[in-house]
């Protein structure tokens, strides 16, 4: 990898980086119906077995599962991000049976992304604050890819894996 592609791929998974939390945790914190979105679909994987979600320990079987915990059982969240990193996984990445972006993108890869903060549940005077960590694998969203250009409302990486997990 020459050094023009490695800047590449750092500018494009900041970026991709950046505008998923911004726009992830504004869904969990207000548009909770929008929330499976943001996942691979179980069916664009082999074996369908993906995305695999964990949440606080308890294993999520499917995206809309997780939008219907949030819709349903868990009390209205109000997360705070303090800070997010990010790493390049894979940066020639294409899932099966996809078309891949064109290499000089950046965007055939997988990017960890791990995000700290607080959160409240329920009322945001009542509720004590409690501490969190959560990591992502997002990986390229083949419907975004088949397009090679920004489409509204296609989101340009989606969930593969994640973890969440209260820290105190």
């Amino acid at each position: 990898m020459d050094n023009q592609e490695h800047v590449t791929l750092i500018k494009v998974s900041t970026n991709a980086s950046q505008y998923f939390v911004d726009s992830y945790y504004a869904a969990l914190n207000g548009r909770r119906n929008t929330i499976a979105s943001f996942y691979m679909p179980s069916a664009a994987m082999p074996g369908g077995n993906l995305p695999s979600i964990s949440f606080n320990g308890t294993q999520i079987p499917t995206a809309a599962a997780m939008q219907t915990m949030f819709e349903q059982q868990i009390p209205q969240p109000h997360y705070e991000v303090q800070c997010y990193d990010c790493h390049v996984v894979n940066p020639n990445y294409t899932s099966e049976g996809t078309e891949a972006w064109p290499a000089k993108t950046g965007k055939n890869m997988t990017i960890l992304v791990a995000v700290s903060g607080y959160v409240k549940y329920g009322k945001p005077k009542e509720a004590q604050p409690r501490a969190f960590s959560e990591s992502f694998l997002l990986v390229p969203n083949p419907a975004a890819a088949a397009g090679k250009q920004r489409v509204k409302n296609v989101k340009e990486w989606l969930i593969q894996t994640q973890t969440f997990r209260i820290v105190v």
